[in-house]
């Protein structure tokens, strides 16, 4: 039991540390250096809010489902998956 709660617990984490504005995680100011730079930089901030987006959603979906999701399977040993609930 403890290991689900904790595995659950560092899946939020991460998810909160992925949750920081597109200004704090990725400095552009140096980055305007003549035409099209800024809509590079715009491409790439929708690129990372609807990364950030879907994340939330599968993080949103684990904890009202009580799983974890399938993409943290692979770091978990074998010997250990019958403990954590990938799906139910």
């Amino acid at each position: 039991m403890f290991r689900w709660t904790a595995i659950l617990t560092s899946a939020a984490l991460v998810a909160l540390a992925g949750s920081l504005p597109a200004a704090a995680a990725m400095p552009v100011a140096g980055l305007h250096t003549g035409t099209g730079s800024s809509d590079l930089v715009q491409v790439q901030a929708k690129k990372k809010k609807s990364a950030r987006t879907a994340r939330q959603k599968e993080i949103d979906s684990s904890i009202d489902s009580g799983t974890v999701p399938k993409r943290y399977r692979s770091s978990v040993p074998k010997q250990y998956h019958h403990l954590i609930p990938f799906a139910r």
